[in-house]
């Protein structure tokens, strides 16, 4: 960061004062901006014992599979980001959406906030961001093929939790 976003001003890095960490604070207006991780909603959509994924069409990683999952819009909640985010990509619509996975990522500054969710019906197709679309039983899920190390993480105790009837809330940091 260069310049203010409000007055166009340069800016230097420096801890304001009542603070603890250095900062982007403008030189001329004192305005301080703040640096903070980003929030990726995601999804697993559910459809009889089956799994819904999505063949990314975008970068980074175009080509390899992950659940449907996106950075959170302002005004809107993490269910809802991850309820949008499955429209987007996958065209399908879910309920009874259930907090599943909290996993911190401080190294590249982004929460994934993971939910639950049953399909409201088997009918879905590439959304904008993907190039396929497709239900995976768990054997089935193509490991080798997934987009990010977090997604794996999460889908293999997503598996593992399926088998033993257990979904408790999963939590944990990748550094």
């Amino acid at each position: 960061m260069r310049y203010c976003s409000y007055c166009a001003s340069p800016i230097g890095r420096r801890v304001p004062q009542g603070d603890t960490l250095p900062r982007f604070v403008c030189d001329s207006c004192q305005a301080i901006h703040y640096e903070n991780p980003k929030i990726v909603a995601g999804c697993i959509p559910e459809w009889s014992g089956q799994i819904l994924l999505c063949r990314r069409a975008i970068e980074p990683r175009a080509g390899f599979w992950t659940f449907p999952a996106g950075f959170m819009e302002m005004g809107e909640s993490t269910e809802q980001a991850a309820c949008r985010e499955t429209l987007e990509e996958a065209t399908a619509t879910v309920e009874q959406c259930r907090l599943y996975s909290l996993v911190s990522m401080p190294r590249i500054g982004q929460v994934y906030v993971v939910f639950r969710a049953q399909l409201v019906s088997p009918e879905f197709s590439p959304g904008s961001e993907s190039l396929e679309v497709n239900l995976f039983h768990p054997d089935k899920i193509p490991w080798d093929q997934l987009a990010f190390m977090v997604v794996a993480q999460i889908l293999r105790r997503y598996v593992q939790d399926t088998a033993n009837g257990d979904y408790s809330l999963y939590v944990d940091n990748v550094l």
